[in-house]
């Protein structure tokens, strides 16, 4: 095990270092003239004079670069493509903690989806109603928290109190709620409910009926937007420069999407040993205690990283430059209402909650349409629960390949054309998605080709739609979003942040609910809604569309704005042979017409 364990962390290194030897001659040629001249000038870490003739570089330096370029072999440029120890000294202790977060995520969200829609009285329409009910007031109640946390503890502390108390939940919940929910699940008084209120009460009922089920199904929800998106991104913003970002946050998914290989396999192992348990054996309590130990020792992994980060990594000067000191801002206590009427005044954050709550809604409207058709096509949880981690394990190998491909987007085409590829990929696929929902008549022999029925085939397309949507979240929307963060000031990005995230993204999946609803009791189910769902997707992408649009405008000027107040840094790119300095974008400051090239 231990020896396959390290031949697959070689690989990740190997697909790290080739995305790097890949993108390099795109997107830095300066690069490929700087790492040559290593050789001929010296490893002496200084910044190099090269002579001048008539105010240009002299031509034999460029033609000593450009012999040398042609002579590096394919192992050179490998190892010059790998990052410099300083870089590597966070980057990878933060590889590793989103590898672990994200393996505990899918486990989580895999887990819950099994339990809520296969248990008794439940199915696939709870879903619209937890999010919109539960999930939602429960978001809002811990940002509220969260914020009067941010202003009495540190970062670090912050950090932990958020993330424990998750682990001791889903331990807690395999090792005793599950095994009592006999007892404590009040069947009879929901079998009178349900006797006494109309059908259209059923769902509401079934989320009293198995309330721990539905509170562990929040708690997954919240590891995603609170340890995901506020706790790691938030950590990952005040440790990296934006420069950094463009180039790692979509190597970041790499490690972490072959922890979604990973986890997915694990779930389908999981799910094997639940079907060869013998008779009177509880066997979804016994895989519940597997799955539920795998993640918390996988958070104890991620909270020994971070500990590593904060007394190892922090607290060297030469990965975490020094900055000008500030002057400290007395802070200023805002109540809800206060924070709500700040964040909407500031277009910037409408805008990010825009594209939050524009992916929220999307991907809700197909994903709830899919898992219905799911359930018809494996109505017995173990299938269920092993579709799912092989649908886990896709999602991961597609995401890899979309880690690749997003770097090469950012730093060629820019955070615009980076930020607009998800909802056109959800646009597309969606499209496909509802056609073959609408008029599976149509597509009956194309199933009848491939060797399935109408409902298996959309039961595939479905599947396709959410691991493209998904790969293209993962590996272009978050670190996009991400980076539209890092101009601002502290207290919009610690507040801000709080709202957009952990408000924005189930406010997202609970209007996405909300409307199902609405449409479910206006035309009776949710196969005479699609229609309308098809229409409202449509609608949703072009707002989508508008404000990514408006962000990048207001993104690249804020950019700009904080490139000419950063003091002056050591990092410098040679420009047709000179140098300039990356923070200011002038050359040399001490007025000198020489060319200065950098090692």
């Amino acid at each position: 095990f231990f020896s396959r364990m390290k031949t697959a962390g070689i690989l990740i290194l190997g697909l790290v270092a080739c995305a790097n030897a890949y993108v390099t001659p795109l997107v830095a040629p300066s690069a490929a003239v700087r790492a040559p001249r290593i050789s001929k000038l010296g490893l002496s870490g200084q910044l190099q004079l090269a002579p001048k003739v008539h105010g240009r570089s002299s031509a034999l330096y460029s033609s000593i670069a450009s012999d040398d370029e042609e002579k590096k072999g394919f192992l050179a440029k490998m190892k010059s493509a790998i990052p410099p120890a300083n870089e590597r000294k966070k980057l990878f202790p933060l590889g590793m903690m989103f590898f672990c977060i994200l393996f505990n995520y899918t486990i989580l969200r895999d887990t819950k989806d099994v339990l809520m829609v296969t248990a008794r009285g439940s199915g696939a329409e709870v879903i619209p109603f937890l999010k919109t009910y539960v999930n939602l007031p429960a978001a809002i109640g811990f940002t509220v928290l969260y914020s009067k946390m941010c202003d009495k503890m540190s970062q670090k502390k912050v950090f932990y109190s958020c993330v424990i108390p998750f682990l001791a939940f889903f331990a807690s919940f395999a090792l005793v709620l599950y095994p009592a929910s006999g007892v404590i699940h009040p069947h009879a008084l929901c079998d009178t409910l349900l006797a006494a209120l109309p059908a259209g009460f059923s769902a509401p009922i079934a989320i009293l009926r198995n309330w721990s089920f539905a509170l562990f199904y929040v708690m997954a929800e919240m590891w995603g937007s609170v340890v995901v998106s506020l706790l790691f991104w938030g950590f990952a913003n005040t440790v990296t420069t934006v420069s950094e970002a463009k180039k790692y946050y979509p190597l970041f998914g790499m490690g972490a999407n072959v922890a979604l290989i990973f986890s997915g396999q694990y779930v389908k192992l999981v799910s094997k040993l639940r079907g060869l348990a013998g008779p009177g054996v509880d066997a979804w309590g016994m895989s519940l205690k597997l799955l539920m130990g795998a993640v918390c020792a996988s958070g104890g992994v991620m909270l020994g990283t971070y500990k590593y980060m904060q007394d190892k990594v922090l607290t060297d000067p030469n990965v975490i430059l020094p900055s000008e000191p500030k002057k400290k801002k007395a802070k200023v206590k805002m109540g809800m209402r206060e924070s709500a009427k700040f964040l909407m005044s500031s277009k910037y954050i409408r805008n990010l909650a825009t594209l939050v709550v524009s992916y929220g809604m999307a991907i809700n409207i197909v994903e709830v349409s899919w898992k219905s058709k799911l359930k018809a096509a494996f109505p017995d949880p173990n299938a269920y629960s092993a579709f799912m981690g092989n649908f886990s394990s896709a999602t991961g190998a597609v995401t890899l390949i979309m880690m690749l491909l997003g770097r090469s987007i950012f730093q060629k085409y820019g955070w615009r054309t980076a930020a607009l590829v998800t909802p056109t990929m959800i646009g597309v696929t969606g499209v496909m998605f509802f056609s073959l929902t609408l008029f599976s008549g149509f597509f009956t022999p194309v199933a009848a080709a491939f060797g399935m029925t109408p409902l298996m085939l959309a039961v595939f397309v479905g599947a396709a739609q959410n691991i493209l949507s998904k790969s293209s979240k993962y590996s272009l929307f978050d670190p996009c979003k991400e980076m539209a963060y890092i101009p601002l000031d502290q207290d919009s990005k610690t507040k801000g942040k709080a709202a957009v995230d952990v408000i924005g993204n189930p406010l997202g999946k609970s209007g996405g609910s909300f409307i199902q609803q609405i449409l479910i009791f206006g035309v009776g189910s949710l196969a005479a809604s699609t229609p309308y769902l098809a229409a409202i997707l449509g609608l949703i992408i072009v707002a989508w569309f508008n404000s990514a649009n408006s962000l990048a405008k207001q993104f690249n000027e804020a950019m700009a704005v904080q490139e000419e107040t950063l003091p002056p840094a050591i990092d410098a790119d040679v420009v047709n042979g000179e140098i300039k300095d990356v923070t200011k974008g002038k050359q040399d400051p001490t007025g000198a017409d020489s060319g200065v090239s950098a090692n």
